[in-house]
């Protein structure tokens, strides 16, 4: 059997509002009803959840460590079309309440791009 991603979850400190912001800030669709540590968005390609941060020693059975500050250890990109849309999509996050990290550039590998928290 060759292995296949099926989902990527996010662990979220605030999870009605981060459900909030993937929902209405940047459009993924969800059915949830606002129960529960876990949300789960509808995305075509791969599953896309989060999870309460503070039920994580229940769910592994021990206590997990957490980056501080500026989480380095992942990335979740997405993609807006056209290269111009990355200044108008950056603008409305920040607007939204996104904690700015860099502002829209030209990267030397050919992509514009720009990162939130």
């Amino acid at each position: 059997m060759k292995i296949k991603f099926n989902m990527m979850a996010l662990f979220v400190n605030d999870l009605p509002l981060m459900v909030h912001f993937y929902n209405k800030i940047i459009g993924i669709d969800i059915d949830w009803d606002g129960e529960g540590p876990y949300a789960e968005f509808s995305h075509e390609g791969i599953r896309f959840a989060m999870y309460e941060r503070k039920m994580l020693p229940e769910l592994l059975g021990k206590q997990p460590a957490f980056p501080d500050g500026i989480n380095g250890t992942f990335e979740l990109a997405i993609n807006v079309g056209e290269p111009e849309n990355v200044d108008t999509v950056y603008q409305k996050m920040i607007a939204s309440g996104a904690q700015a990290i860099y502002a829209p550039r030209n990267e030397p590998w050919k992509m514009r791009s720009s990162m939130i928290a």
